[in-house]
């Protein structure tokens, strides 16, 4: 059984950083791609950054361009965001997903296999 675990969300002042972390356990299969997804309080869950099967493509919305990236550590089976230049509409819990033999381009939360439980990301003004 897959199961993905977040971890590294906390509290920091804004235009402080932050670096969460997705595992993943029970994989079998090589080519996946895995994304980042957050969700404020009411208000829909949506995407952040994806990264493809290989980690040569990455993908990012609009309002995290040039403030987050996305990394994969194979070895470790695990995907990595580093926020930079936080700001408090950041604040949200972000939850990974893994989408086998994905392109790391696709930002629907119902079009990836196996998804997270979530780390929660709150930036204080």
């Amino acid at each position: 059984q897959v199961q993905l675990v977040e971890s590294g969300g906390g509290l920091v002042q804004a235009g402080g950083s932050l670096r969460v972390s997705c595992a993943a356990f029970g994989l079998t299969y090589g080519q996946y791609s895995m994304g980042w997804f957050r969700q404020a309080p009411g208000q829909e869950r949506e995407f952040v950054a994806g990264i493809s099967w290989d980690g040569r493509s990455t993908h990012y919305d609009n309002s995290v361009k040039g403030r987050f990236t996305i990394s994969r550590d194979d070895a470790k089976n695990t995907v990595y965001l580093q926020m930079n230049s936080l700001k408090p509409e950041d604040t949200a819990v972000y939850c990974c997903a893994v989408r086998l033999f994905g392109s790391g381009a696709n930002i629907r939360w119902n079009e990836y296999n196996y998804r997270g439980h979530g780390t929660q990301v709150t930036v204080t003004s």
